[in-house]
């Protein structure tokens, strides 16, 4: 079962680079349809949101940490991001946890938490 995540997320279109933003979408799209199909990675899900200032939406992949530190380093997983990169602003990539990854680093903050003075 997956105990990892890579989260990208985007903000909005760059004005004027729409019809590209759609075919770069779609080619990521495909792209981890494939990482899925070739047992690269054990899922992912897209989510896209309704019209807002902050942030139009985010992919997440779930894996071994060994699957997606090979999914980083894979030229395609790059050459999209970086066109990616030149459609959308704020475009991000941040690593997470799901499944048993969640509870490891659940277990490490609350070791930390008792190290830490609380304030009443």
């Amino acid at each position: 079962m997956a105990d990892r995540s890579l989260v990208i997320s985007w903000g909005a279109v760059v004005r004027g680079r729409e019809e590209r933003a759609l075919d770069n979408f779609n080619a990521v799209v495909s792209y981890y349809g494939h990482l899925q199909q070739d047992g690269r990675i054990e899922r992912f899900d897209v989510t896209l949101l309704a019209p807002n200032t902050m942030l139009g939406g985010f992919m997440v992949l779930q894996g071994s940490a060994d699957q997606l530190a090979a999914v980083r380093e894979d030229e395609e997983f790059q050459r999209l991001l970086i066109e990616g990169s030149l459609i959308v602003d704020d475009l991000a990539v941040n690593d997470g946890y799901v499944n048993e990854g969640l509870a490891a680093q659940m277990a490490l903050w609350q070791d930390a938490i008792h190290k830490v003075p609380q304030m009443a």
